[in-house]
């Protein structure tokens, strides 16, 4: 599930990463994207991620659809289902039983309160490598070596002035990559959307940790 962190940090558009001392180029696309993101009520999209391997085989794929309302949010795959009200997530097996757990503060991790907040602007380091085509690209490498991660190169498709995509390098050099699709800016959601209703699923069983 710690793979689903990432995605969120391209539909948060990295927003507190452009108060860092970097590239002041990749600082003015991503102050753009930030600046845009404020002032979306609610975000729905579809995503697909890949696995590959240092050799460059690939290892899975898996695909689902995402809500995000300020630093509230709901992903859904297959069965599964991770609810997030910012407090509190609920982690549901899709069957029999539900975690429940604090919202991650773990400092190795790309957590979504991290990815969604304004507290961790220090992390990263940050450089645009290119802007030909549709695209900004934007290699960020974390400051912090003990995180579970590499580096994470975002893309900023400069029409919609959003990262659609992005490519997470591990410390065992496998790679993942996340598309966005069908995004939709505009969506109204509701608050009961991102907490995990214990009545519609009678006889789950409930985690705490």
């Amino acid at each position: 599930m710690k793979k689903f962190y990432v995605l969120l940090m391209m539909l948060a558009g990295v927003t507190s990463l452009v108060n860092a001392q970097n590239d002041p180029n990749a600082k003015k696309i991503l102050d753009n994207v930030s600046s845009k993101l404020k002032t979306y009520k609610g975000v729905t999209a579809n995503f697909t991620y890949t696995t590959t391997d240092k050799k460059n085989v690939k290892r899975g794929a898996v695909a689902g659809t995402i809500q995000i309302k300020g630093n509230q949010y709901y992903i859904k795959q297959g069965n599964t289902e991770i609810f997030c009200n910012g407090k509190q997530t609920w982690n549901f097996n899709g069957e029999s039983e539900v975690t429940v757990a604090d919202v991650e503060n773990d400092a190795k991790t790309l957590s979504p309160q991290k990815l969604l907040s304004d507290f961790y602007d220090k992390d990263f380091t940050y450089k645009l490598i290119s802007s030909a085509g549709s695209y900004h690209q934007i290699l960020l490498q974390p400051i912090d070596k003990r995180k579970n991660f590499k580096q994470v190169t975002v893309f900023v498709d400069k029409a919609k002035s959003m990262v659609t995509r992005a490519q997470v390098v591990d410390k065992s050099d496998n790679t993942v990559e996340f598309k966005l699709s069908n995004v939709n800016t505009s969506a109204t959601l509701a608050d009961s959307k991102f907490v995990f209703d214990a009545k519609k699923h009678p006889g789950v069983e409930v985690i705490n940790q």
